[in-house]
């Protein structure tokens, strides 16, 4: 085995020859190569995309180190400590003194974390609202009471100071408030409206992951409640009994709002989100008819996870006066609506 660090202008650069004996995972391989760097960092770095082996990216933290590839790592340089403002393109459909609510694009993360310290709903935050902004936690920043993934566009709430953020932080504790999630699917739940109720836990697999405990009656994990309505089914799937959709449309209605629930819910029911790169299974969109190629096409070339957060209501929690926005389904999800309603 042999390593090697070198300063670069933009970080530093760490090389490693993985033997045959490396282990079962790259990212506990890499961890106990370089002890300074925590299985979670190396993680974190794979996601930002900063490995590759024999100069090709290496996506999953999960896969076995491939015997005498030629590993590099690129670690950025450090951040500063305190997210910094950038003019950032947002959609503010809402503003006032107190709060702030943005229609938030794809791509863009909530906050920064490590290895992705620029570019988020923060950074532009703080460039927008400005002096606007007064001390949460001490400090000038944006108080984020709740997230949505960076991939899902939609509707967020932020606090521009202490008393707003307590507010807003105790009506998502309480769930007083409505959130509306419109979600494509790979095929359709066998019941067109129902309620989700179950306990969510890390999965053992991958530890990105929340899957349903198996156990109804377990401690552990965090209660979660999805209620559901199919609005619109499409196609049928290639190979299946008749009455099986090869997509759909659903109004998913959170009644918690646990990490990644609405995706760990339909995923448990079988019809994941179109595009999702963590939960979607990735076998062919297979479906019957003159259009299937066209919708195979279509849903093979989704970028992101088909998930939009459209409604987001609650009362302001300063001035005491009802709030509800509404969010139009972005381009690429109504585009590939389009072509699903050929099927």
């Amino acid at each position: 085995m042999s390593d090697q660090d070198e300063d670069l202008e933009t970080g530093e650069l760490r090389e490693a020859i993985a033997p045959a004996d490396a282990g079962d995972r790259v990212d506990a391989w890499l961890g106990k190569l370089w002890p300074d760097l925590s299985r979670s960092r190396v993680q974190g770095l794979i996601g930002a995309g900063k490995l590759s082996v024999d100069g090709a990216p290496v996506t999953h933290a999960k896969d076995k180190p491939r015997a005498g590839g030629r590993y590099e790592l690129i670690l950025p340089p450090p951040e500063p400590a305190a997210p910094q403002p950038e003019t950032l393109p947002i959609n503010v459909v809402f503003e006032d003194a107190h709060l702030i609510v943005i229609d938030k694009a794809s791509g863009m993360a909530m906050h920064p974390a490590p290895g992705s310290m620029r570019g988020t709903l923060v950074n532009a935050l703080l460039a927008h609202c400005g002096e606007s902004l007064s001390g949460i936690g001490g400090v000038a920043r944006p108080g984020i009471v709740h997230r949505i993934d960076k991939d899902t566009t939609g509707l967020v709430v932020v606090a521009k100071h202490d008393a707003a953020h307590h507010g807003l932080a105790k009506l998502f504790a309480k769930h007083d408030l409505e959130r509306v999630y419109y979600a494509v699917t790979r095929g359709a739940p066998k019941e067109r409206v129902a309620t989700i109720e179950n306990r969510l836990v890390r999965s053992n697999e991958d530890r990105r992951k929340y899957v349903v405990a198996r156990d109804p009656n377990t401690e552990a994990g965090k209660l979660a409640i999805t209620q559901y309505w199919t609005i619109e089914t499409y196609g049928q799937q290639a190979g299946a009994s008749i009455g099986q959709p090869a997509a759909a449309l659903l109004e998913c209605r959170l009644h918690t709002g646990r990490t990644h629930q609405i995706r760990a819910h339909l995923t448990h029911l079988g019809c994941p989100l179109i595009g999702d790169p963590l939960y979607g299974k990735q076998r062919a969109f297979k479906t019957e008819g003159p259009h299937a190629d066209e919708a195979a096409d279509a849903v093979a070339a989704f970028p992101r996870q088909a998930l939009h957060a459209a409604v987001l209501g609650f009362v302001h929690p300063v001035t005491g006066e009802e709030l509800r926005f509404e969010s139009a389904l972005p381009a690429d999800m109504a585009e590939l609506l389009t072509i699903l309603r050929k099927l």
